[in-house]
């Protein structure tokens, strides 16, 4: 048998009182597709920095190419032709493709005084010389800023590659494509792995981990709890192994009739002064409705919510919230008629990442009993006692895992973060909830828990909006589903007519074309 190209022999990592990784044992065997899963706080992305250099181990130790090496930093790895494309793109948006990824190693004019400058007909040829061996179309010379999500992310594989990296580690590479995308993506990988490449992918996703490699390690709890030939596994194995019980996904069963509206918009029209991010949109969400929102990042969904949250101006049209129009109205006043919001960003948006789990349970509530008082003597003091309890009753209800309500939301996972996002926006009863990619980035134990909580909400007679670049949670979710390209809704498809090769087709465009 050849020597594997990478071995993660024992690794142990603890930050504080929790153990990350114990005793991980990893071996990454050449021209394959190794799937690691888990579910948020599993363990993977931290054994997956100690590869790359972010992190070191407390414990164990990593062979490359049988030698054991160590990896102070990112540079070590990449010296050792490691290289990672990161699920949040690293790119300069103002330089061009070529020169994103000649970054670091760029090709230079001859002669003694043109040393320094940047051979950009030799940056070109290499890109386009790497794009057409691994079918990644690119434009060379096009701004990075100007590209939609897709074009970025095989940008950031071209770095790697440009690096000759032998050891490509893909950390939630799916998360912002269509499905003709990820068909292309998934492409490239296997040629990648068929011309000698070791590719590791990270992923939650279990559809994409059975279509694509070769082997997967699952973790749980820091621990590997299964490592097989993915030939030999099924979904419902995989997913037992990553959670440790059964798994029903949620299901939108259709129950009721829409009742009157909650949210209703006209022609609305939001720009930044030099672009159009919104143009001309219409739609209602009605009680005892869900309506999706459907399209690739980038296509004015942001911007959107924003605008119907009040964090952004209408440039026209008008927004009405249970009949009263709030197109002028502040953040305050709208959630005040009834709207609760689960924001795309939960780190930078969503939570305040220093302030505890209770506090941040309380955010929107301090200013109402039990946990705030509105007038006489105690306005604006604050209830630890409520506070505490609140917290206590909402972790048990929606199983956020933390050691105690006082830690700062910061020491949680990411799916435990965006639990208790869900858990303090449904408490507010609101008759409207706007859901903007509740499970981006969620295992599938957290997604089947907030999708229970979504339908479980629309039951209650509520109405919600939900925006996802997730094609199946809109398909599982959704009784009506609009698409949005360019700023505009350009397809509205009824939960019997949606399919994810239209709703697909519309994303991309295709259908559009087809028409014309």
């Amino acid at each position: 048998m050849t020597t594997p190209a990478v071995e993660l022999v024992g690794i142990g990592k603890r930050f504080g009182a929790v153990v990350a990784n114990d005793g991980v044992d990893l071996t990454l065997r050449r021209g394959s597709v190794h799937a690691v899963m888990g579910e948020n706080g599993a363990g993977k992305s931290t054994l997956m920095s100690i590869l790359y250099g972010l992190y070191r181990p407390d414990t164990g130790h990593i062979l490359r190419d049988g030698r054991r090496v160590e990896f102070a930093s990112p540079l070590d790895a990449i010296a050792e032709r490691l290289g990672m494309v990161h699920q949040h793109f690293k790119l300069f948006d103002s330089m061009t493709v070529a020169e994103n990824v000649v970054l670091g190693q760029e090709p230079r004019r001859s002669g003694r005084l043109r040393r320094s400058l940047l051979d950009r007909a030799a940056a070109s040829a290499r890109v386009t010389e790497l794009a057409g061996r691994y079918g990644l179309a690119v434009d060379p010379g096009a701004r990075v800023g100007t590209l939609p999500a897709g074009a970025r992310q095989r940008v950031e594989i071209l770095k790697a590659l440009h690096r000759e990296a032998e050891v490509l580690i893909l950390d939630e590479p799916t998360a912002v494509l269509t499905p003709g995308e990820v068909r292309s993506l998934f492409a490239v990988i296997r040629r990648a792995a068929d011309d000698g490449a070791t590719v590791v992918l990270v992923t939650h996703k279990i559809h994409e981990v059975l279509d694509v490699s070769d082997e997967v390690t699952v973790l749980r709890d820091g621990v590997v709890t299964a490592h097989v030939r993915t030939a030999d596994t099924t979904a419902a194995a995989l997913v037992t192994a990553m959670t440790g019980r059964d798994v029903v996904p949620a299901q939108n069963t259709g129950r009721g009739e829409p009742g009157e509206p909650v949210l209703e918009v006209e022609h609305l029209a939001v720009s930044d002064g030099e672009r159009t991010l919104v143009g001309d949109v219409s739609l209602t969400v009605r009680r005892g409705e869900i309506v999706g929102i459907a399209g690739v990042s980038g296509n004015g969904q942001h911007d959107l919510v924003a605008t119907l949250l009040g964090t952004h101006r209408a440039a026209a049209g008008s927004i009405r919230i249970a009949g009263v129009d709030v197109t002028d109205a502040s953040v305050r006043e709208r959630r005040a008629l009834g709207v609760a919001a689960i924001p795309e960003d939960r780190r930078g948006e969503g939570t305040a990442i220093t302030m505890s789990v209770a506090e941040n349970l309380a955010l929107g509530h301090h200013r109402t009993p039990p946990i705030g008082a509105s007038s006489g003597r105690r306005r604006g003091l604050l209830s630890g006692r409520a506070m505490r309890a609140r917290a206590q009753e909402l972790i048990a209800d929606f199983d956020i895992r933390t050691a105690s309500e006082q830690l700062p939301v910061g020491s949680l996972s990411g799916g435990n973060a965006q639990k208790l996002v869900v858990a303090r926006e449904l408490a507010h009863e609101a008759p409207l909830l706007i859901a903007e990619q509740p499970t981006q980035g969620v295992d599938i134990g957290a997604i089947e828990a907030i999708h229970r909580r979504l339908i479980g909400y629309r039951d209650d007679g509520h109405g919600v909006l939900l925006v996802s670049h997730e094609i199946s949670e809109l398909l599982a979710l959704a009784d009506r589903i609009l698409v949005m390209l360019g700023g505009r809704v350009v397809a509205e498809f009824a939960r019997s007519d949606a399919t994810p090769e239209n709703i697909g087709a519309a994303m991309s465009g295709a259908d559009q074309a087809v028409r014309a």
